[in-house]
Protein backbone atom coordinates (compact mmCIF):
# COMPACT_ATOMS: atom_id res chain seq x y z
CA UNK A 1 0.00 0.00 0.00
CA UNK A 2 1.45 3.38 -0.97
CA UNK A 3 2.00 6.24 1.50
CA UNK A 4 -0.50 8.43 -0.36
CA UNK A 5 -3.21 5.78 -0.11
CA UNK A 6 -2.46 5.25 3.59
CA UNK A 7 -2.62 8.99 4.27
CA UNK A 8 -5.93 9.22 2.42
CA UNK A 9 -7.43 6.44 4.56
CA UNK A 10 -6.21 8.07 7.75
CA UNK A 11 -7.75 11.37 6.73
CA UNK A 12 -11.07 9.70 5.91
CA UNK A 13 -11.11 7.85 9.23
CA UNK A 14 -10.28 11.08 11.05
CA UNK A 15 -13.10 12.95 9.33
CA UNK A 16 -15.56 10.18 10.15
CA UNK A 17 -14.53 10.23 13.81
CA UNK A 18 -14.86 14.02 13.95
CA UNK A 19 -18.36 13.73 12.50
CA UNK A 20 -19.36 11.13 15.07
CA UNK A 21 -18.06 13.22 17.97
CA UNK A 22 -19.79 16.32 16.63
CA UNK A 23 -23.12 14.49 16.38
CA UNK A 24 -22.75 13.04 19.87
CA UNK A 25 -21.97 16.43 21.41
CA UNK A 26 -24.92 18.07 19.62
CA UNK A 27 -27.29 15.40 20.91
CA UNK A 28 -26.18 15.99 24.49
CA UNK A 29 -26.67 19.75 24.16
CA UNK A 30 -30.18 19.41 22.74
CA UNK A 31 -31.46 17.49 25.77
CA UNK A 32 -33.05 19.99 28.11
CA UNK A 33 -33.90 18.68 31.58
CA UNK A 34 -37.18 19.63 33.17
CA UNK A 35 -36.94 21.39 36.50
CA UNK A 36 -38.37 20.06 39.74
CA UNK A 37 -40.50 22.22 42.01
CA UNK A 38 -38.39 23.99 44.64
CA UNK A 39 -38.74 23.27 48.32
CA UNK A 40 -41.62 25.28 49.72
CA UNK A 41 -43.79 25.07 46.59
CA UNK A 42 -47.52 24.73 47.13
CA UNK A 43 -48.36 21.03 47.27
CA UNK A 44 -50.88 21.14 44.40
CA UNK A 45 -48.39 22.97 42.17
CA UNK A 46 -45.58 20.57 43.10
CA UNK A 47 -47.80 17.56 42.40
CA UNK A 48 -48.81 18.92 39.00
CA UNK A 49 -45.17 19.69 38.12
CA UNK A 50 -44.00 16.21 39.11
CA UNK A 51 -46.73 14.65 36.98
CA UNK A 52 -45.88 17.00 34.14
CA UNK A 53 -42.23 15.96 34.37
CA UNK A 54 -43.20 12.28 34.30
CA UNK A 55 -45.34 12.81 31.21
CA UNK A 56 -42.65 14.95 29.55
CA UNK A 57 -40.10 12.15 30.05
CA UNK A 58 -42.52 9.76 28.34
CA UNK A 59 -42.89 12.12 25.39
CA UNK A 60 -46.53 12.90 26.20
CA UNK A 61 -46.14 16.63 25.62
CA UNK A 62 -49.81 17.60 25.32
CA UNK A 63 -50.53 15.99 28.68
CA UNK A 64 -47.43 17.48 30.31
CA UNK A 65 -48.44 20.92 28.99
CA UNK A 66 -51.75 20.63 30.85
CA UNK A 67 -49.97 19.68 34.07
CA UNK A 68 -47.59 22.64 33.89
CA UNK A 69 -50.53 24.96 33.22
CA UNK A 70 -52.22 23.49 36.31
CA UNK A 71 -49.08 24.16 38.36
CA UNK A 72 -48.98 27.77 37.15
CA UNK A 73 -52.65 28.30 38.06
CA UNK A 74 -51.97 26.86 41.52
CA UNK A 75 -48.82 28.95 42.05
CA UNK A 76 -48.44 31.82 39.54
CA UNK A 77 -44.93 32.70 40.75
CA UNK A 78 -43.45 29.23 40.14
CA UNK A 79 -40.68 29.99 37.65
CA UNK A 80 -39.81 26.33 37.16
CA UNK A 81 -43.32 25.57 35.89
CA UNK A 82 -43.07 28.38 33.32
CA UNK A 83 -39.69 27.05 32.19
CA UNK A 84 -41.00 23.49 31.86
CA UNK A 85 -44.02 24.75 29.95
CA UNK A 86 -41.62 26.56 27.61
CA UNK A 87 -39.68 23.32 27.04
CA UNK A 88 -42.94 21.50 26.33
CA UNK A 89 -44.13 24.12 23.85
CA UNK A 90 -40.74 23.91 22.09
CA UNK A 91 -41.21 20.15 21.76
CA UNK A 92 -44.72 20.72 20.43
CA UNK A 93 -43.33 23.01 17.72
CA UNK A 94 -44.42 26.36 19.20
CA UNK A 95 -41.11 28.22 19.76
CA UNK A 96 -42.67 31.71 19.78
CA UNK A 97 -45.18 30.74 22.44
CA UNK A 98 -42.41 28.94 24.35
CA UNK A 99 -40.31 32.11 24.28
CA UNK A 100 -42.94 33.99 26.29
CA UNK A 101 -42.84 31.34 29.01
CA UNK A 102 -39.03 31.34 29.14
CA UNK A 103 -39.13 35.12 29.56
CA UNK A 104 -41.71 34.83 32.35
CA UNK A 105 -39.58 32.18 34.09
CA UNK A 106 -36.50 34.42 33.82
CA UNK A 107 -38.43 37.37 35.22
CA UNK A 108 -39.57 35.26 38.18
CA UNK A 109 -36.11 33.77 38.83
CA UNK A 110 -33.39 36.30 38.04
CA UNK A 111 -30.00 34.64 37.84
CA UNK A 112 -31.34 31.05 37.81
CA UNK A 113 -28.64 29.46 35.64
CA UNK A 114 -30.79 26.75 34.04
CA UNK A 115 -33.66 29.10 33.27
CA UNK A 116 -31.34 31.78 31.91
CA UNK A 117 -29.77 29.18 29.63
CA UNK A 118 -33.16 28.27 28.12
CA UNK A 119 -33.28 28.03 24.32
CA UNK A 120 -34.73 31.53 23.98
CA UNK A 121 -32.29 33.11 26.43
CA UNK A 122 -29.20 31.02 25.70
CA UNK A 123 -27.23 34.10 24.63
CA UNK A 124 -27.55 35.43 28.18
CA UNK A 125 -27.22 32.09 30.00
CA UNK A 126 -23.91 32.70 31.74
CA UNK A 127 -24.58 36.12 33.20
CA UNK A 128 -21.94 36.50 35.92
CA UNK A 129 -23.20 37.30 39.40
CA UNK A 130 -20.92 40.34 39.52
CA UNK A 131 -22.91 41.79 36.63
CA UNK A 132 -26.04 41.83 38.76
CA UNK A 133 -27.55 45.09 39.83
CA UNK A 134 -28.10 45.87 43.48
CA UNK A 135 -31.40 43.96 43.64
CA UNK A 136 -29.87 40.71 42.41
CA UNK A 137 -31.34 41.03 38.94
CA UNK A 138 -28.88 40.09 36.20
CA UNK A 139 -27.91 42.81 33.81
CA UNK A 140 -28.23 41.65 30.23
CA UNK A 141 -25.30 42.42 27.94
CA UNK A 142 -25.72 45.36 25.60
CA UNK A 143 -26.90 44.64 22.10
CA UNK A 144 -24.76 46.87 19.90
CA UNK A 145 -26.60 49.10 17.48
CA UNK A 146 -29.98 48.62 19.10
CA UNK A 147 -30.23 51.92 20.95
CA UNK A 148 -28.76 50.78 24.24
CA UNK A 149 -30.76 47.69 25.09
CA UNK A 150 -29.05 45.88 27.93
CA UNK A 151 -26.56 47.21 30.43
CA UNK A 152 -24.42 49.76 28.63
CA UNK A 153 -25.94 50.63 25.29
CA UNK A 154 -24.19 50.36 22.04
CA UNK A 155 -26.17 52.32 19.53
CA UNK A 156 -27.36 55.84 19.08
CA UNK A 157 -30.78 56.95 20.17
CA UNK A 158 -31.41 59.00 17.08
CA UNK A 159 -29.89 61.50 14.69
CA UNK A 160 -27.39 63.84 16.31
CA UNK A 161 -27.43 62.17 19.71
Amino acid sequence: MSMGCMRGKIIIIGLLLMGLFACASQEKKSVQPTLVPPVGSQSSAATAMKEGNRLFALGQFDASKMQYETAIRAQPDLAEAYYNLGLTLDRLGNPKQAHAYYIQAANLAPGHKVIWDSPSLRRYGDVPESASSGGGTPVLPALGGLGGLGSSGGGSTGPGY
